[in-house]
């Protein structure tokens, strides 16, 4: 037994052999133009889409796993910024025993939140992306290799069948010949043997030439049956992976830029709650400066700090001095108009180049747009004290004083 399985591997190997060495013959002959080489232009512009098809997947497959690695790193970076913000971030900087301890508490619980917010919406965007886009691209690769095999065994069954085609045509050219010497022996075997032995002499070589013809004949037709199958096979494929393409950038695409617009909307609103503790940190460095009690709001701290930097700036300005005038309810600080600001609505307040307007908070602090400002001319105020002449203008148009 063991010997006859030796017999069928080395059987196997010499066939092996045999198909790789007629392949580089016939090949040569094809570059040398002694055979024709079977052409299909069609399916050789279909393997060059499906090399360029490859090509592309493979480096979207790449530079996704590379933006993957990216956000991965950002996040971690970030994260390491976080740390060092809420290291540095200690109540006694700002002396905690003369803070309001609630407020210096509120502020610190909102920090811890803030952050810990910030590395969740990194870590849910890794993932969103490494459970859709990724996988799909994944999947979407895993046919190409199968496919190249096919390609390539297609390449070579039609190798094989040039060949057979190549060795039946030399046969029948050969036939032909034969049957012609046949016809008129002229070997000496065949005039030296007795007349009755001619004939059996002749159908044995017409016999061997028969058998030939007919084992070529059979070789030829098996190797354009495995041919044509595979090749009909491919050009139903090929063109449909083609077409997929679309589909699978398209969803690729779609889903990381809904999970990029989701993560950057989330990340703002850290990112302005970031904002918002920080300017409580300064109104608190406002308070300890200026050294108002822990009683008054940080809104009064700011007003507090502006009127006394408007008396220092201004001494001689007897409209601008708070202490000369009953300052309007709500007021937080003052500004000095740096633009000209024409009003387009009946609620919004007129500017002129170096009006000075007293900001007031507004009663409704949801109605507040973002960049605008609730105020009252400082010297409309002054003369009549009518709160009624309020009104909203663009913050950018002005500065602090």
């Amino acid at each position: 037994m063991a010997e006859a399985g030796k017999g069928v591997t080395a059987g196997k190997l010499a066939v092996t052999v045999q198909k790789r060495l007629s392949r580089a013959q016939e090949k040569v002959m094809q570059k040398l133009g002694k055979a024709d080489e079977t052409k299909d232009v069609v399916f050789e512009e279909m393997v060059a889409n499906f090399n360029k098809q490859m090509g592309e997947g493979t480096k979207l497959q790449r530079d996704l796993k590379a933006y993957l690695a990216a956000v991965k790193t950002m996040h971690e970076t970030s994260r390491r910024l976080q740390d060092c913000l809420a290291d540095m971030y200690e109540p006694e900087w700002f002396g905690k025993e003369e803070m309001d301890a609630m407020v210096e508490e509120m502020i610190e619980k909102e920090m811890d939140n803030n952050l810990e917010d910030t590395d969740t919406m990194w870590l849910d965007f890794h993932q969103n992306i490494t459970d859709s886009s990724v996988p799909s691209m994944d999947s979407y690769l895993t046919q190409f290799p199968e496919i190249k095999a096919r390609i390539a065994k297609r390449d070579r069954k039609m190798v094989d069948f040039d060949s057979a085609r190549h060795h039946f045509s030399s046969l029948q050219k050969g036939k032909k010949k034969d049957e012609a010497k046949i016809a008129k022996p002229a070997a000496l075997l065949e005039m030296a043997a007795p007349s009755w032995a001619q004939g059996l002499l002749s159908a044995h070589q017409v016999a061997q030439t028969n058998l030939s013809y007919n084992q070529a004949e059979e070789e030829l037709g098996r190797a354009q049956k495995i041919f044509e199958e595979l090749n009909v096979e491919l050009q139903d494929q090929l063109p449909v992976l083609w077409d997929s393409r679309v589909g699978v950038y398209v969803n690729t695409f779609q889903s990381l830029a809904g999970h990029q617009e989701k993560f950057h909307k989330e990340m703002s609103k850290l990112s302005q709650n970031l904002n918002d503790i920080m300017t409580k940190l300064e109104e608190q460095r406002q308070l300890k400066k200026d050294g108002t009690t822990a009683t008054k709001t940080i809104a009064t701290a700011k007003s507090e700090d502006a009127n006394h930097s408007q008396a220092a700036t201004s001494p001689t300005s007897s409209a601008s001095n708070s202490s000369e005038y009953e300052l309007p309810p709500g007021f937080l600080y003052k500004v000095k108009a740096i633009h000209e600001y024409a009003a387009t609505d009946g609620d919004e307040l007129e500017l002129t180049i170096g009006d000075l307007v007293l900001v007031l908070a507004f009663d409704n602090p949801d109605e507040q747009d973002d960049g605008w400002l609730m105020g009252v001319q400082e010297s409309v105020w002054i003369r009549t004290k009518d709160i009624s002449s309020k009104g909203v203008f663009p913050e950018n148009f002005t500065q602090k004083v």
